[in-house]
């Protein structure tokens, strides 16, 4: 597993479009679909690596902790299924549904909203406010696989605290580091 980081990009980008079916309830979802009343959250995740692995539980947390404060939220797989079967959408359903994700689990089988949203890694963050503009697009917390730091996921709690309090994002936002995604040949 290569170690990926967020590719740093200037705040301010609108969230793309995109039209991808939820491994969990099989509807074709969009952002407007997902798009929450203050704010709108989107991760670029997978089953088989060991830093959404690591992280998952907190994820499903703010999930739950969110949804009812106007925070829309989803969760997008871009990764090559046929070089990593264990991505593929039967067992992204399974997964969602042994965890009870409380968001959309998305299959991005073309890869292209993984490429409209300069996703580099899993996990990969990217918060948008109530006008589609991206404030933060760092990491988690400082959490990794091994390093004995524990996952609280305060850095995108603060985020999203801010958006919520109304108050300006914090500038100096760390790059969320994972796997690079898998992207097909």
């Amino acid at each position: 597993m290569a170690l990926t980081f967020t590719k740093p990009i200037t705040l301010g980008f609108r969230a793309p479009d995109f039209s991808l079916p939820d491994t969990i309830s099989g509807k074709t979802l969009s952002f407007n679909d997902i798009k929450g009343e203050k704010g709108t959250l989107i991760i670029f995740i997978c089953n088989h690596c060991p830093y959404v692995q690591h992280v998952i539980h907190e994820l499903v947390n703010i999930g739950n902790e969110y949804r009812n404060k106007g925070i829309g939220m989803a969760v997008i797989n871009p990764n090559d299924v046929e070089a990593y079967p264990e991505d593929r959408p039967e067992k992204m359903k399974e997964w969602a549904e042994e965890l009870k994700f409380p968001f959309p689990y998305l299959y991005d089988e073309s890869q292209e909203t993984a490429k409209a949203y300069e996703a580099a890694c899993t996990p990969d963050f990217d918060l948008f406010d109530q006008d589609d503009k991206c404030i933060y697009r760092g990491q988690l917390d400082g959490a990794r696989p091994g390093n004995d730091i524990p996952v609280t996921g305060k850095d995108l709690r603060e985020a999203l605290n801010l958006l919520l309090d109304g108050k300006e994002e914090n500038k100096n936002q760390i790059p969320s580091a994972g796997c690079g995604i898998k992207w097909k040949e």
